[in-house]
């Protein structure tokens, strides 16, 4: 690659993120925006991006805090930057990455939120099954908590993806890594529901995607987000869960039940075990909150 200038180094990473990694648009969206940023501010510094040195990125970040930027904000930011410089590494664009020796802030912990089982049975009985969309959006709902998939995995899903003869699907995660989840017999029942009486009402020309939207194309990531908020409202929720919420529930749940966390790290697609063992704190505050309250001496 030749040397360019760093608009168009961005430009070629983004690409690369997209057709070599395949990463979604949300993802690809999220860091040119991150590297824009960062190209602006080296810009206004006279700087350049291959010779650039972990001082003058820290007066990036310096910038950023001074704007009052979160810490996690940040820390995203540096991600982008970082992830930019082992592309440019990589391709032989500069010697080594200045971001390497530049600390990551320190993260409060963060535990994700979790909905109880009476709440995820309310929102998955809200639509009505006797409409084409109300069987479509009862399968999504419930398949995204009985598979704890990310709602990306639901969209990309095609009808030939379920095996109902085994009770499972196939997802293609992070990273274009497949993986079997097994689904119960009440997700199995809704899916089958939909694809008999719902889907062919929906579709309106010739279309692999498993959940469909009202113009009979591929139903997108922020159309599962925008049903399942409608849906909340319907059942007087306070809670401002999102898809990925369910998928945390399932997730808390499932080692609630007993479940070892080798086995739940496999379901979710996680890669490292410490990605999955954040849900081990949910279900220890949980014990120690019911504790608290029925201890007798409590």
């Amino acid at each position: 690659m030749t040397v360019q200038g760093t608009d168009e180094l961005i430009a070629a990473y983004l690409e690369s993120l997209e057709v070599e990694r395949n990463a979604s648009p949300r993802t690809v969206s999220a860091y040119a925006s991150d590297l824009g940023q960062f190209s602006n501010w080296l810009e206004r510094q006279n700087l350049d991006l291959q010779t650039l040195t972990y001082r003058n990125l820290r007066g990036f970040l310096g910038e950023l805090d001074g704007a009052r930027y979160s810490r996690r904000t940040i820390a995203r930011k540096l991600s982008s930057v970082r992830s930019l410089f082992a592309f440019l590494v990589d391709r032989g664009i500069v010697a080594g990455s200045p971001a390497d020796v530049v600390a990551t802030p320190k993260l409060p912990t963060r535990l994700p939120v979790v909905a109880s089982t009476e709440t995820i049975a309310a929102l998955i009985d809200a639509p009505d099954a006797t409409t084409p969309l109300g069987l479509r959006d009862s399968a999504i709902l419930e398949l995204l908590y009985a598979g704890g998939l990310r709602v990306s995995e639901l969209t990309g899903l095609n009808a030939g993806d379920v095996d109902f003869a085994r009770g499972q699907v196939r997802v293609m995660g992070k990273g274009s890594k497949e993986r079997i989840i097994p689904i119960h017999t009440i997700a199995a029942k809704r899916i089958t529901e939909y694809l008999r009486t719902g889907r062919p009402r929906l579709e309106k020309r010739a279309e692999d995607a498993l959940f469909l939207n009202r113009l009979g194309g591929r139903l997108s990531s922020d159309g599962v987000r925008r049903l399942m908020k409608r849906y909340l409202e319907m059942t007087g929720n306070a809670y401002a869960l999102s898809p990925h919420a369910l998928r945390h529930s399932f997730a808390t749940h499932m080692l609630e039940a007993g479940a070892d966390l080798r086995s739940v790290q496999e379901l979710l697609g996680h890669v490292a075990l410490s990605t999955t063992q954040i849900y081990t704190h949910l279900s220890t505050r949980r014990l120690q909150d019911v504790h608290k309250n029925a201890h007798p001496r409590g």
